[in-house]
């Protein structure tokens, strides 16, 4: 038996689509707290663009890429912990003083914080040490009103960070501080510009309490030990996928990826981006990729939310070998028709198709 204080703490970092999960995260590793940690990764989709765009963790980033953390992967969450503990054991790990997990925009934190402190070998072994969900300042009201997975995101904080308060109004910030504190009363809120947040207001948090949650979430969580006895029991049905996967998101939102590997002129695709926004902009959940622009040698980053384009940025260095553009679309109701022909309309050359 390990002690409570000498198990590996585990943060669960989570928020919408678009509300700023991986900035946040870029500033955190940046910082000697953060010494020693392990990052696992989980996006909607069947190809990654975020771990990309996550800033010196070489080998200490894991990438949980099969699906949906709260739908079919939480066996491989459930695998990866167990293995990272041996690691620690054998000393194939330098360190391993954290893990921090950042869902996808779209999980539902119920049944990743109900693996957590379910399992009997990661409960013994690991410590949940709290929920810091990412709020955007701009989209958060809508998306609480609109989307299930956020207002539950909400609900299991421990931490709540609002972000992009410089692109929001006074008035808005309060109307969503006050709705804020209404789903969770008891989660302090922190503005936060540009992803730069103190270690020390959101790691070490104390062990995570659903009791001192909203009646909702031990709702949640309840449902969630139902679910797994039904998975367990022998006539139970059995969804597609890995065992006891359930599909947990609505069935208008889908992924793709556009791809080019030829540069593209940045005049060019910028105005087949700013068609699709303004024409189709309420569809799109988010948009994110690295660009290959003609005649420069570091890759554009791209991000977008809606109709709202973030600044441009460039990352240092390539991330990889693969030297072409990369944009992951989550839409809803949009069919990747639809953006093939925008990008046809502009850019003179040929997407490659990916999943």
């Amino acid at each position: 038996m390990i002690a409570p204080a000498q198990r590996i703490p585990v943060s669960l970092l989570t928020g919408f689509l678009g509300a700023g999960k991986t900035t946040v995260l870029n500033h955190l590793l940046r910082r000697p707290e953060l010494a020693g940690t392990v990052v696992l990764m989980n996006e909607f989709g069947a190809v990654p663009i975020d771990h990309l765009l996550v800033e010196n963790i070489d080998e200490n980033l894991v990438l949980l890429e099969s699906g949906c953390l709260c739908c079919t992967v939480r066996g491989d969450l459930a695998r990866t912990l167990r293995d990272l503990f041996m690691r620690r054991l054998r000393r194939d790990l330098p360190a391993l003083s954290r893990v921090v997990i950042e869902t996808s925009g779209l999980a539902d934190p119920a049944p990743v914080l109900f693996t957590l402190m379910q399992d009997f070998f990661i409960a013994e072994r690991f410590r949940l040490d709290g929920v810091i969900t990412v709020v955007d300042a701009v989209f958060g009201t809508r998306q609480l009103a609109s989307r299930p997975e956020a207002v539950k995101q909400v609900a299991m904080a421990d931490r709540l960070l609002i972000t992009k308060c410089d692109q929001a109004s006074r008035p808005a910030l309060e109307g969503l501080g006050a709705q804020l504190a209404s789903l969770n009363p008891g989660a302090p809120q922190q503005h936060v510009a540009e992803g730069v947040v103190a270690p020390e207001t959101v790691l070490d948090c104390g062990l995570w309490n659903p009791g001192s949650k909203s009646a909702d979430v031990a709702r949640w969580l309840a449902d969630e030990t139902v679910a797994a006895q039904a998975v367990l029991h022998p006539y139970a049905p059995r969804s597609r996928g890995s065992a006891g996967a359930i599909d947990r998101h609505d069935a208008s939102v889908h992924a793709f990826v556009v791809r080019f590997d030829a540069p593209v002129s940045w005049g060019d695709f910028s105005s087949a981006l700013d068609l699709l926004q303004s024409v189709k902009g309420e569809h799109l959940l988010r948009v994110k990729g690295i660009v290959h622009v003609r005649g420069e040698e570091r890759p554009r980053v791209v991000q977008c939310v809606h109709h709202l384009r973030y600044p441009d940025a460039a990352l240092p260095a390539w991330p990889d070998e693969v030297r072409s553009t990369r944009l992951v679309f989550i839409v809803r109701e949009l069919s990747r028709e639809v953006v093939d022909q925008a990008f046809a309309c502009f850019c003179p050359v040929v997407p490659v198709c990916a999943a």
